[in-house]
């Protein structure tokens, strides 16, 4: 279960906690993520397994994820005698922030709704429920 907001606050958290909070990654797309970060070359499944010392589905898993929130790209590279095979490097690290940036934005403008909703639905209730105790 996702720890509550106040114990998120009075967690010790660095940057990369954004990963886990804003996309629920684990700690193996932390360690890709970081991975990829520090290479200038774009890398394959193959050897992001190596260099993470896991098995190739474990990284493959952990890749889909990172791409699917859109911390990385994928590049086909094409063998000359045909067929091909994909790599794997992150996106700008500014266009990443931006879209962190918009997502917290908008969780802030609902949640501001939400409270809205909830002093509306209980405005007045534990007045009305005293009264009626007496």
């Amino acid at each position: 279960m996702a720890d509550s907001m106040s114990e998120m606050l009075r967690r010790d958290m660095e940057c990369e906690g954004l990963l886990e909070c804003f996309h629920g990654l684990k700690e193996i797309d932390k360690e890709v993520f970081e991975l990829l970060h520090d290479r200038e070359e774009a890398l394959t499944v193959d050897d992001i397994a190596a260099e993470v010392d896991r098995e190739r589905s474990t990284a493959y898993r952990s890749v889909q994820r990172l791409l699917q929130a859109g911390f990385l790209q994928k590049e086909q590279v094409n063998y000359e005698q045909g067929g091909y095979y994909h790599v794997y490097r992150p996106r700008d690290t500014e266009d990443i922030a931006r879209e962190m940036q918009r997502t917290l934005n908008d969780w802030y403008a609902k949640m501001g709704q939400l409270i809205g909703e909830f002093e509306e639905k209980y405005e007045g209730s534990a007045a009305t429920s005293a009264t009626a105790e007496r």
